[in-house]
């Protein structure tokens, strides 16, 4: 790992040298900006509009535009007298519970390692903060720039990480368009969590990949084989329109073997599995607006096979079995209980048929023969 800053953590009179390594990286395919006619990189040039000539890094100072066109300037000297980051050190201000912070003020992780003689010193620091279960909050600068810090233990190592200050964090007040009332249906409530339970797993990162990156690169590596790769576009997928045939249909997903076409790949990472709407599309309960009855059990729309039998089955083991309640378990379903036959079957392309009656075949006469002659 490169060395990416030396100082020193600092805690009561104890000073701890350290080095700093960055403990994240970015894994992002880099490109240049191509001159589409003749194929050269574009260039960046640092130019003055008034004087129109290049400038080099020697002429060039920093400025802050307190007006339109009005700038205070400031010499590389000012600014460097006015950062902390000459002192090197990391300044642990208080200890405090790592459950006590939102995850919204974190930024950047870092690693940090004993420098010079500072061993037993990081192991003290190190086993304390391991014992305790607290973390410090530190004051750092890095690269002229002033951040707060969570200084924890990861394994067996001291790690920081740089945190935001309070007002750099925005209110979610301000975001527009948030619903003011909670108010939801409660059957609704239930199916999704139920689906939520169906979809908790252990957070295993590993199986969790980039899928951009990766067909990018096989984009990049065929490009370089002299290969003309054209790729077709996804297509979009229809709004759903009905949110308790959507939940059912991806709880139906779920519970179907791994493979089987329209189920989630809970284990491997998938948008299917991420993304429940998608998976009631994949699933065929719902398609081009497609609904069925929240509560009523009354079918209307496209009716999808959502796990085994036909789409149009009556029945509760058909393509979309009624729930408990008469509630529609898909895109189509019974009006009765679980199993029972409804009153009305709906048919392929959701219209409802009336049954037809039963007509009683006439008995046949004694005697009377079960062929009739052919003159």
């Amino acid at each position: 790992m490169h060395t990416v800053w030396k100082g020193a953590i600092s805690f009561g009179l104890v000073h701890v040298p350290v080095k700093m390594f960055s403990a994240t990286e970015d894994k992002d395919i880099s490109m240049r900006l191509i001159h589409r006619e003749c194929g050269s990189p574009v260039a960046y040039v640092r130019k003055c509009q008034t004087c129109e000539t290049d400038i080099g890094w020697d002429d060039i100072i920093k400025g802050y535009e307190y007006e339109k066109g009005h700038f205070v300037l400031f010499e590389k000297e000012e600014l460097e007298q006015l950062s902390d980051d000459a002192t090197k050190t990391i300044t642990i201000l208080d200890f405090v519970d790592l459950e006590e912070i939102d995850p919204i003020y974190f930024q950047k992780t870092y690693y940090l390692s004993p420098d010079q003689a500072g061993g037993n010193a990081y192991n003290l620091l190190l086993e304390a903060m391991r014992q305790s279960g607290r973390i410090g909050i530190a004051k750092v600068s890095i690269r002229s720039k002033s951040s707060l810090a969570a200084i924890r233990v990861i394994g067996d190592c001291i790690a920081m990480e740089t945190i935001f200050y309070p007002d750099e964090i925005r209110s979610v007040g301000q975001v527009p368009g948030l619903p003011e009332g909670h108010i939801v249906n409660e059957k609704e409530l239930t199916m999704a969590r139920m689906l939520i339970e169906q979809l908790s797993t252990p957070f295993e990162p590993a199986k969790y990949t980039d899928d951009y990156r990766v067909r990018l690169m096989d984009l990049i590596q065929h490009k370089i084989a002299g290969e003309e790769v054209r790729v077709a576009p996804e297509q979009q997928r229809t709004n759903v329109l009905d949110l308790m045939a959507a939940l059912q249909a991806s709880l139906e997903a779920v519970r179907l073997p791994p493979g089987t076409p329209g189920s989630f790949d809970t284990g491997g990472g998938s948008s299917t599995a991420n993304n429940p709407a998608a998976g009631a599309e994949a699933a065929g309960s719902i398609a081009d607006g497609a609904a069925g009855s929240a509560a009523g059990g009354v079918a209307r729309g496209t009716a999808g096979d959502v796990a085994r039998g036909t789409a149009g089955s009556a029945t509760g083991g058909g393509a979309a079995g009624s729930t408990a309640g008469g509630t529609a378990g898909g895109a189509a379903g019974s009006t009765g209980s679980v199993g029972s036959v409804g009153s009305a079957a709906a048919s392929a392309d959701g219209k409802t048929q009336e049954p037809k009656a039963r007509v009683p075949r006439p008995r046949k006469a004694k005697g009377s023969s079960s062929q009739e002659t052919v003159s």
